[in-house]
């Protein structure tokens, strides 16, 4: 179980959805606030963006993100970054709406911005999984963390859950496939099973980037108690992530269709009173 804000994540409550805005803004603020909006207006648990601050966290680079974008990933990132002031108008904006706001950092420099902005809890890109001296500097703000795994095997989480767990107990897992979009065979739904046996204690959950809503529910059958979904106003919309990102009508279904299927797992065969 983790706890923040008035959410709790467990077994016996409603599953934590998470609305990811990610870049989708294309560092466009006023797009920014709109996302906001229909995260709050699709009953989603949390929104969350991300803290890029680029050159604290690359190096100058020609590299292109696979099949995802023809533009270098410098530019991207550097044309998709919010400036302090705007993340606090955002935090702040998102408090006001009743909706919880939190970021990804992608270095020590974005991680200390968000604590000193008050974020209640962090999540660490499957990216920086194996980033141990970013993910040891995060534990040790004392803040729960959500942990996505992405190209990581179980072994090499291990890892990173140790390193995290030395400083901080508040501890939740994503399982992740890094592909966009991931074809539902990447999917994998059995390791969230897997996650669920390995660390026992912790509560699991997935990161979905395939098309659609269809994989989250079916995570959430399996067990998965938090549902990280990237999502966008339209799919039209420039960026390298708004391609595959559900739209608002799309993530109103995920968060109402995951509360049903949360009410009828578990249970076993016998008779009903009814």
């Amino acid at each position: 179980m983790i706890e923040f804000s008035n959410i709790t994540v467990s077994d016996n409550h409603e599953p934590f959805v998470i609305a990811e805005a990610g870049i989708n803004h294309d560092g466009d603020f006023a797009k920014a606030i709109e996302l906001v909006d229909i995260a709050y207006e699709s009953g989603a648990s949390a929104v969350k963006f991300q803290t890029h601050i680029t050159d604290k966290e690359m190096i100058p680079t020609d590299m292109k993100p696979g099949n995802i974008s023809d533009e270098s990933l410098w530019d991207i990132i550097e044309r998709c970054v919010l400036s302090k002031e705007e993340e606090e108008e955002l935090f702040t904006y998102s408090k006001e709406k009743g909706i919880l706001f939190f970021s990804t950092p992608f270095s020590r420099e974005g991680a200390e911005r968000l604590n000193e902005l008050g974020v209640e809890v962090f999540k660490i890109g499957s990216g920086e999984c194996n980033n141990l001296p970013l993910i040891k500097h995060i534990a040790k703000f004392k803040k729960p963390i959500i942990l996505s795994t992405g190209m990581n095997d179980i072994e090499s989480v291990k890892i990173s859950v140790e390193t995290i767990l030395e400083e901080n107990s508040n501890l939740s897992i994503l399982h992740c496939t890094s592909i966009y979009p991931a074809p539902p065979e990447t999917m994998r739904l059995g390791a969230i099973t897997h996650l669920k046996n390995t660390f026992q204690n912790l509560e699991i959950g997935l990161s979905d980037h395939s098309l659609g809503i269809s994989v989250s529910l079916g995570a959430v059958a399996v067990g998965a108690n938090i549902i990280e979904k990237h999502f966008t106003k339209s799919r039209k919309w420039p960026g390298p992530d708004n391609p595959f990102s559900i739209e608002p009508h799309e993530l109103t279904n995920l968060v109402n269709s995951s509360k049903e299927i949360w009410k009828a797992r578990g249970g076993k065969k016998d008779i009903l009173d009814d």
